[in-house]
C-alpha cells in the first residue's frame, strides 16, 4: 500500500495542510516524513499513539475504514461529537505584555481576555487584535487573527504566505506587523515584508531582525456591533 496515501488521508482527516505542520503534530523533524515517504514505510506505533482515533489495521492495509468502530461513518454523516476538535483559543490583549516576543515566551495568563471557539479550526496557538492598514482590504484594523508560532528561520517559512511578526526597530522597539513574507533578491539573510496596501511598499528585512514569527491560520471581523 502506499504510504505516501495513507498519510495524505491522516493529514486531510486531521485538517493539516503541510507535512511541516503535520511533523509538528507528531513531535518529528519534517525530514522524517520525507524518509517516510521515499522509503514508503511508516512509524506504526507513532502514529497510533498520537491519532488514536485510526484503526490499525486500515494504517498497516490502507483496507476498511480509516476511523475505528464508534468514530465510523453513521446514517452516511460523521458524528461530529466524535470526531470534531473544538480548541479554545486563547484571544491575548497585547498591550498587557512587553512585545511579541514577550507574549510567545510568558506564561500569558495575565494578558488573555476571551477564548474563541470555531469548529473545524486549524491547530492555533492565540489570536491577537490588530492595528492599522497594511495589509487593508484583506485585513482592518480592529479584525483578529489566529496564530500559529513558529520559529525564525528560513525552513520554517512558506513564502507567500501571512506572518504575524515582531520586527527589531532599534536596541530598544519592536514593531509588530502583519505582512506576506516572500523571499528577498538580498540574499537568504534577508526576508522580503509585503503588505496587501498598495500604498504601502514592501521592505526587506534581515532575518535576523525577525525576533517573533506565527503564520496567520485565520482571521475575524465584525461587520456591525448590534
Amino acid at each position: 500500500m502506499d504510504k505516501s496515501f495513507i498519510l495524505n488521508e491522516i493529514k486531510s482527516h486531521l485538517n493539516i495542510k503541510t507535512d511541516s505542520e503535520f511533523a509538528e503534530f507528531l513531535g518529528v523533524k519534517q525530514p522524517t516524513i520525507a524518509s517516510w515517504r521515499k522509503r514508503n514505510s511508516l512509524d506504526y506505533d507513532l502514529i497510533i499513539t498520537k491519532c488514536n482515533e485510526i484503526d490499525a489495521n486500515w494504517l498497516l492495509t490502507g483496507k476498511g475504514s480509516m476511523l475505528k468502530q464508534e468514530l465510523k461513518l453513521i446514517g452516511n454523516q460523521k458524528s461530529a461529537e466524535a470526531t470534531m476538535d473544538i480548541q479554545d483559543i486563547p484571544l491575548y490583549n497585547l498591550e498587557a505584555t512587553a512585545g511579541l516576543v514577550e507574549l510567545f515566551r510568558s506564561e500569558k495568563v495575565t494578558s488573555v481576555l476571551d477564548s474563541i471557539r470555531i469548529p473545524g479550526i486549524p491547530k492555533c496557538d492565540g489570536g491577537l487584535s490588530i492595528t492599522g492598514d497594511s495589509m487593508y482590504p484583506l485585513l482592518k484594523s480592529g479584525d483578529i487573527v489566529l496564530y500559529k508560532e513558529i520559529p525564525v528561520e528560513q525552513q520554517s517559512i512558506f513564502f507567500g504566505e501571512m506572518y504575524l511578526l515582531g520586527v527589531r526597530v532599534d536596541e530598544w522597539e519592536e514593531m509588530i506587523t502583519v505582512k506576506y513574507v516572500q523571499k528577498s533578491e538580498k540574499g537568504e539573510e534577508y526576508v522580503k515584508l509585503v503588505s496587501q496596501n498598495q500604498y504601502h511598499h514592501p521592505k526587506d528585512v534581515l532575518l535576523s531582525n525577525i525576533t517573533a514569527m506565527a503564520i496567520i491560520k485565520a482571521s475575524i471581523r465584525f461587520n456591525t456591533m448590534f
